[in-house]
């Protein structure tokens, strides 16, 4: 009892100082990520690349980041891989290098997906250190932690403007310096994640346990005894909703992120620099969004901010193709705070969903469901190719009413 209530008090501190050198390590990892949407508007000119080329890198550096992430986590759940967190952040290292040096198309898709590789080593990994560290505030921890991949994928804008349009592709080789800090500081954290792997331990034994109680109860109530399959029935129709809803969520920030820098100049005559600071305001207050949603779950349950962070943002992002110019960015800036409000939030939903498989659950919402999104990278490409931008656009502005299939969600009560 006395060692049961010991590790109790463990697994309930919230270890900040890991929580943030993980965000650390998450900003700088999606900033080296945000290097290739950054430079395409360059290299699709210096290499002569159409839409659907520009939506097919996107899409090879979603996919091998996003798509092998449930596969990483079902590996380190069953077996825990510290080193991971090192190891892939010197695979990005030379995808950055890669990119600088490219020069075609083919040795461009091999750098990205090197840098996707290298990401999909680490996120699994990186959710499962948080999940650790977290204590009892999930949302915060989680929130923390996605603020930091936010902050770096925020800086996509301000890169595209500032230093790749201006001094082209070789820039990226400054980011060598951006890849071997996150190399140290994942290495750092990974001897933390070595030496605490007994919390895991803990916390999936002590869920596990309480879990097979509460089954055994249900059960000894029921006539039929059918509670495995209304479990397995309850986890399958919220990961599947959740991950449509991220596929959603990944798809529509695909299409402001990448593409509304051309709908922008299009519809009001302006350049490419112009579309910068807009995109930039939508990126920034995201990060704000995702700080402020973990908390807000934390207090109001994960169901709520789930919904509101989607279906709030639909009338805004309905009403964007068709604004004035001066309007733009109030707009962005309402969409982006709201939109990301639940980005961490599903994260920590999904784990409630699944609490002996922390990796996994982790890999599908932002892995696999981001790898499935980036297809519609390409499919938007494809489509802007075929039919123009300003129908593209307009159709695409209707994805955050996915957000209420939450309706749909079980009730999921927190251990």
């Amino acid at each position: 009892m006395t060692s049961n209530s010991s590790a109790a008090v463990v697994t309930a501190k919230t270890v900040f100082p890991v929580v943030a050198a993980i965000s650390v390590i998450h900003f700088l990892n999606d900033t080296m990520q945000t290097v290739v949407p950054a430079v395409l508007p360059h290299m699709r000119e210096a290499l002569n690349l159409t839409y659907t080329q520009v939506g097919f890198v996107l899409f090879m550096l979603n996919m091998t980041s996003s798509v092998l992430q449930p596969l990483v986590g079902l590996y380190s759940d069953r077996k825990p891989s510290p080193l991971m967190l090192p190891i892939g952040m010197m695979m990005s290292l030379l995808g950055i290098v890669g990119i600088a040096l490219s020069p075609n198309y083919f040795w461009l898709i091999v750098s990205v997906v090197l840098i996707g590789l290298g990401s999909a080593a680490f996120h699994p990994e990186g959710s499962k250190v948080v999940h650790m560290a977290a204590g009892r505030r999930r949302g915060l921890a989680q929130s923390i932690y996605q603020v930091g991949g936010n902050a770096g994928s925020s800086t996509q804008s301000l890169l595209t403007k500032y230093v790749f349009l201006p001094f082209g592709q070789l820039a990226a080789l400054w980011f060598t310096f951006v890849a071997g800090l996150a190399v140290v500081v994942s290495f750092i954290v990974s001897r933390w994640y070595k030496a605490n792997l007994h919390i895991r331990r803990v916390k999936t034994a002590g869920r596990q346990g309480e879990q097979k109680r509460a089954e055994a109860d249900a059960a000894a109530a029921s006539v039929d005894g059918a509670v495995s399959t209304l479990t397995r029935r309850v986890v399958g129709i919220g990961m599947v909703i959740l991950m449509i809803q991220m596929i959603a969520r990944s798809s529509y920030l695909t299409l402001i992120q990448n593409y509304y820098q051309y709908y922008f100049a299009d519809k009001y005559a302006l350049t490419l620099l112009d579309a910068q600071l807009p995109l930039f305001l939508f990126s920034a207050v995201g990060v704000i969004g995702t700080l402020i949603g973990g908390p807000l779950a934390d207090r109001f349950g994960p169901k709520n901010v789930i919904f509101f962070s989607l279906a709030g943002a639909a009338p805004f992002a309905l009403v964007l193709p068709f604004v004035g110019k001066l309007w733009v960015i109030p707009i962005l800036i309402v969409t982006g705070f709201i939109l990301m409000l639940g980005f961490a939030v599903i994260v920590v939903y999904a784990q409630m969903l699944m609490p002996s498989r922390i990796g996994m659950a982790s890999g599908l919402t932002v892995g696999l469901s981001f790898g499935l999104g980036a297809i519609g990278a390409v499919a938007i490409g494809y489509a802007i190719d075929k039919i123009g931008l300003h129908p593209v656009f307009i159709a695409g502005s209707a994805l955050p009413l996915l957000g209420f299939l939450t309706f749909k969600l079980p009730d999921v009560s927190r251990t």
